[in-house]
């Protein structure tokens, strides 16, 4: 149970945090919205029951809920505090960053993670003061959804879920697969479902100055499908998605934002 409510309220935040994948793609997604031939995306075969899910999320869940709990989230903790919150719950990720980046083969990168588990949770005070960062040692953020597709398995048909949000099979399997990991398989469900919601507050309180841009956008069901995909490859290639629309570092400016949904607390 505790794994399902992890996945469902992780979903909640790329309901939200999306938007800022939108961010990076404004005029060349919308060219592609507006061109009918693009109305039958072979990625999308649930289009039309999608579609509606994406109405309730975003115009019902998001405007009514999760946007108005944010702001007053925003208005009344202080940023101290926000940043300690979320560097702890940073630091609960990293076992599975661990595990992620070993399946992957990048074995540098696995080190990392397990040497910034152990500093930030006792030097670092239970990993509200990302200690590691300081030392020098990166986060290497990996999911095993991005291991199997590592592995050469296809994400699936895309799906827009009610309450999860944006996914695909494989991105919502491997976030479950990535809820039973430790430390998250002894923590009790209560604290399992405080540092979920810190997450979510945090990346939707990333993205309040950047709603306009979904607002402006020619069809914003299309425009958040286009921006998940194209963060999904970011994702599993690290970085690497070709240089015919952008170089590498133009790719990692761009792409910021999204990050910083589960960042480490600079924002």
């Amino acid at each position: 149970m505790r794994t399902i409510k992890h996945a469902m309220v992780i979903g909640l935040l790329m309901v939200s945090g999306i938007i800022s994948g939108c961010a990076s793609n404004g005029a060349s997604e919308q060219a592609q919205d507006a061109d009918p031939a693009n109305i039958s995306d072979p990625r999308d075969p649930l289009e039309s029951v999608n579609r509606l899910t994406w109405t309730f999320n975003w115009e019902y869940l998001d405007n009514y809920l999760i946007r108005p709990v944010t702001v007053g989230y925003v208005a009344v903790m202080p940023q101290f505090i926000r940043t300690g919150l979320v560097n702890a719950t940073n630091n609960l990720e990293e076992p599975a960053n661990f595990m992620n980046n070993m399946l992957q083969g990048d074995l540098n990168e696995g080190m990392d993670s397990l040497g910034r588990f152990f500093i930030n949770s006792t030097v670092g005070l239970l990993g509200t003061i990302d200690v590691a960062t300081k030392m020098g040692i990166e986060r290497q953020r990996e999911s095993f959804g991005e291991t199997l597709a590592v592995w050469g398995i296809d994400t699936g048909p895309y799906l827009m879920l009610p309450v999860l949000g944006p996914s695909d099979p494989r991105t919502f399997g491997g976030r479950v697969a990535d809820g039973y990991t430790y430390p998250n398989t002894i923590l009790n469900t209560n604290f399992n479902i405080a540092t979920i919601v810190i997450s979510l507050l945090e990346g939707r309180a990333a993205l309040l100055d950047q709603e306009q841009q979904l607002e402006q956008s020619f069809d914003q069901y299309s425009f958040v499908k286009n921006a998940y995909f194209q963060n999904l490859k970011f994702r599993v290639t690290d970085g690497e998605v070709g240089t015919d629309q952008m170089d590498a570092e133009e790719q990692e400016e761009n792409f910021d934002d999204f990050e910083s949904l589960l960042g480490d607390g600079d924002n």
